[in-house]
């Protein structure tokens, strides 16, 4: 069984091999962690992180990821994408997140071709292949790397390593995107994205570090941890008028708590298997 350090230094080697690289970066757990191996192993000069922005992609998380960017020495580019212009995908079917990501890397490919770097890598993980996901399958079709997965990386080990070298997002929690807050089958808009993404902010403003508030026409069903739900009911009103503020007809708490997909609670166990994402 390879230890942690040798799947570093197994990162190290699949990078140096690929030479110059163009890294999407959400500035999450794990495309931060990727950014800084590559930086590490590659150095600045061939290393490009872009990071896109659009409507599925929260204010917060850009400005995160411009200044992770800039505490890494990073050269790094922010371009604007827009998911809902992509055919068949604000219908939002299971497999959404092939058209997502599908985009994403018809957008950076040709700047890596362009600007003269070899490849395009993303943070796939080893934890990724526990079932298929529409993303990696997108990568796949594109030729898009996913150095981490390719070094067997988990996202234990990923943390563990980014508190090492001193990165701040090794403890962040998990994100998807805004659209993987809207159930399968409902429209995605950009008034929804707009709504869910105001809401989230907020209840992040209030001190709750782990949130998903999930969309179903005009009802907000928000998620968070077990472990806090008494803590967000001594906040209940505050939290029901802001709510209502924003656009939402009825405010309700998920009494399971956060859990990650729970849209895919309600698929069958044959599309789970073939779609599920961990959102």
């Amino acid at each position: 069984m390879e230890t942690i350090e040798q799947k570093y230094a197994e990162l190290g080697r699949i990078l140096k091999d690929m030479d110059r690289v163009v890294v999407a970066f959400s500035g999450g757990v794990d495309s931060a962690f990727l950014l800084k191996a590559a930086l590490e192993f590659l150095g600045p000069e061939r290393v490009l992180a872009i990071t896109a922005d659009s409507e599925t992609y929260p204010v917060r998380e850009k400005d995160e990821a411009i200044l992770l960017a800039k505490e890494l020495n990073a050269p790094h580019e922010v371009i604007h994408t827009s998911e809902l212009d992509i055919p068949g995908y604000a219908e939002n079917p299971t497999n959404r997140c092939y058209f997502c990501k599908n985009s994403l890397f018809e957008h950076l490919i040709p700047i890596a071709e362009k600007k003269g770097y070899n490849h395009v890598i993303f943070g796939a993980i080893a934890d990724d292949l526990g079932e298929h996901r529409p993303g990696l399958q997108a990568a796949h079709d594109q030729g898009v790397r996913a150095p981490l997965l390719e070094a067997g990386i988990k996202k234990s080990e990923i943390r563990h390593m980014s508190r090492q070298f001193g990165l701040r997002t090794w403890d962040k929690p998990s994100f998807a995107c805004l659209s993987s807050r809207i159930p399968y089958g409902e429209a995605i808009t950009a008034l929804k994205l707009s709504m869910i993404d105001q809401a989230e902010d907020f209840l992040i403003q209030l001190g709750f570090r782990q949130v998903r508030v999930r969309q179903h026409e005009n009802l907000a069903r928000i998620e968070v941890p077990v472990a806090d739900l008494a803590e967000i009911l001594t906040v209940a009103e505050t939290v029901h008028a802001k709510l209502k503020e924003i656009g939402y007809a009825y405010v309700t708490m998920d009494l399971k708590g956060y859990r990650s997909g729970s849209l895919n609670e309600v698929l069958s166990p044959e599309q789970q298997s073939v779609h599920a994402e961990t959102v």
